[in-house]
């Protein structure tokens, strides 16, 4: 009987040093980061254009409306290559013209705001010539794009997965350790694609109203400045040390 507990023992004994063991191996790992970073240009940009409708010389039974204006603006980024579903209204709304200073003499305009999605950066400027100048009253740039964001984001993140077992294999190295699998990996990246900021000014237009006159200095022009950006990506990875 005391040969059959004094087996036991021994048995016990050494399955807790052989799990003490296992569980040291399984713990011996090394936990790092890798970072990546890519500087772009932005190719696409969002375009808010107000409109409004006027009257001609200040004839108030002569109006060219907004309908004719509308037109105008949508035949004009398609010319450019503007998908129809990227041409959007963003708001609609109203005012009211003075044609004396009778109040029975006001009459209500109508003016509209869209928001273009615009790919052909070059082509801008030609698109506004082709809207009448009077009718256009703001522009301004509200947002910018890339069209090759997703592959961008794919090449970073591998590059900041190399660059963590990179790291890994300096540290092992220093302490005569090889790197195995990767036991878990944590994405931490954010592109920051929307923390590109436009220029907050607005670029005034040529509207006018029917009191003044019409502006041809070329006022109309949009003057778009598109500046690179810096991605930056974060991977932490651990990795399994032999």
């Amino acid at each position: 009987m005391k040969k059959i507990i004094g087996l036991m023992l021994v048995i016990c004994t050494l399955s807790l040093a052989k799990a003490q063991t296992n569980n040291f191996e399984s713990s011996r790992k090394v936990s790092t980061r890798g970072y990546a970073e890519r500087e772009v240009t932005p190719d696409i940009v969002y375009i808010s254009i107000s409109l409004r409708e006027y009257f001609v010389d200040g004839n108030t039974k002569k109006k060219v409306d907004i309908e004719t204006l509308e037109k105008q603006l949508y035949d004009a980024a398609l010319s450019i290559g503007v998908k129809k579903e990227d041409f959007n209204i963003q708001n609609i709304y109203s005012y009211n013209y003075d044609s004396s200073k009778k109040k029975e003499n006001k009459q209500l305009l109508q003016a509209k705001q869209y928001r273009i999605k615009v790919s052909n950066l070059n082509g801008l400027n030609n698109m506004l010539d082709q809207v009448d100048p009077k009718g256009l009253q703001s522009t301004s740039i509200n947002g910018y794009d890339h069209s090759q964001k997703r592959q961008i984001e794919k090449e970073l993140k591998i590059a900041a997965v190399q660059d963590a077992r990179t790291n890994a294999e300096i540290i092992a190295t220093a302490t005569g350790d090889k790197i195995g699998k990767a036991l878990a990996i944590n994405d931490n990246s954010s592109f920051g694609w929307n923390d590109i900021v436009p220029t907050p000014r607005m670029y005034a237009m040529a509207a006018k109203t029917a009191s003044s006159e019409a502006d041809t200095t070329g006022t109309g022009s949009l003057d778009i400045n598109v500046r690179p950006i810096k991605l930056t990506c974060n991977i932490d990875g651990i990795f399994e040390l032999l």
